[in-house]
């Protein structure tokens, strides 16, 4: 098996809100490099030597990296995809925390776009959908065919809690139904909805930059804006977004992480109409009961509940 080392370059401040961000993504195997740490460390223990190499020495001198490994295939790449949105957010809402630069074995992280499509290719999920991205050819034998570029936002299909999200909303999605896709991403939910029958679709991502990807991707499956809205905005603090957003929908989805989706259980249902459907992922396997236990005190019931790689789903009324 082959992996793929990356490194994210903080200051001081930021290495425990860094370390944070990737656990609650579900990685948690880290190497912490500081040069503070290296500082004290030498201090309280110089008896033990005489000289400390210059090299090393010269090699530490502000550094507070963390780093951290994934598969080099297309499940790892997708877990990368997720890092870079959670880590945009970052830097935009604490800029005392920069560089915040990722890289990947010594790859830029403004290279990112370009190399990591030789890692995605057309992709059957479930039973009705064919994933492909905008630059591959594909047949769709029976299937329904939705093309993708997710640039810079998170949502290629090869994530494994895409994937629960797709197979469980095609199950379920029927014509006329309203939509709302809460943390929308590359806005592939949302969009599959609507190639699958839905009638109409609300996307919002807290990443203002998701909202162009989405509409972009729309546009690649000839859908316009007539029945689909991308907002930018936090769901969970901005009241004017709700307002926005309104209420009422047939199947709500929200593709993110355990914190949010526990903040969000006790008011999804005033989204949901009275029949409506939650589907939610991003769970990581530590915090599966934690976060069925919110959703069942919320008042939701649980239908359903997903698995893959480690990830969970809850299909919920």
């Amino acid at each position: 098996m082959n992996w793929l080392a990356l490194h994210i370059d903080t200051s001081p401040a930021g290495l425990e809100p860094v370390e944070l961000m990737l656990s609650n993504l579900g990685i948690d195997s880290l190497e912490v490099e500081d040069e503070a740490d290296f500082r004290r460390f030498l201090e309280q223990n110089e008896q033990y030597w005489d000289y400390v190499d210059e090299d090393l020495d010269r090699s530490m001198r502000g550094k507070c990296r963390v780093t951290f490994y994934t598969e080099d295939n297309p499940a790892g790449f997708g877990q990368v995809a997720a890092v870079r949105i959670a880590l945009a957010a970052l830097k935009r809402d604490h800029p005392e925390y920069a560089p915040l630069i990722m890289t990947i074995d010594g790859l830029e992280d403004a290279d990112w776009e370009n190399n990591w499509r030789a890692y995605y290719k057309p992709m059957e999920i479930g039973e009705r959908l064919l994933v492909v991205p905008d630059w591959e050819k594909a047949e769709a034998k029976g299937r329904v065919i939705l093309r993708l570029d997710p640039g810079l936002a998170f949502g290629t299909g090869s994530h494994a809690t895409t994937r629960l999200c797709l197979t469980a909303l095609e199950k379920r999605v029927r014509p006329g139904m309203r939509v709302l896709d809460l943390g929308c991403g590359s806005g592939i939910l949302s969009i599959a909805a609507l190639l699958l029958g839905a009638d109409s679709a609300m996307a919002c991502d807290i990443d203002d930059k998701a909202a162009d990807v989405a509409y972009v991707n729309a546009g690649r499956n000839g859908v316009g804006r007539d029945r689909y809205t991308v907002l930018a905005g936090d769901v969970l603090t901005d009241e004017r977004l709700r307002e926005k957003l309104g209420g009422g929908y047939d199947m709500v989805l929200a593709n993110i992480v355990s914190d949010v989706i526990l903040a969000l259980a006790p008011s999804v249902r005033d989204l949901m109409a009275p029949s409506g459907i939650f589907i939610c992922s991003g769970i990581i396997d530590t915090r599966w009961e934690e976060v069925r236990g919110g959703l069942e005190a919320a008042g939701l019931t649980i239908e359903e509940m997903g698995s893959a790689e480690g990830w969970y789903s809850f299909v919920c009324r």
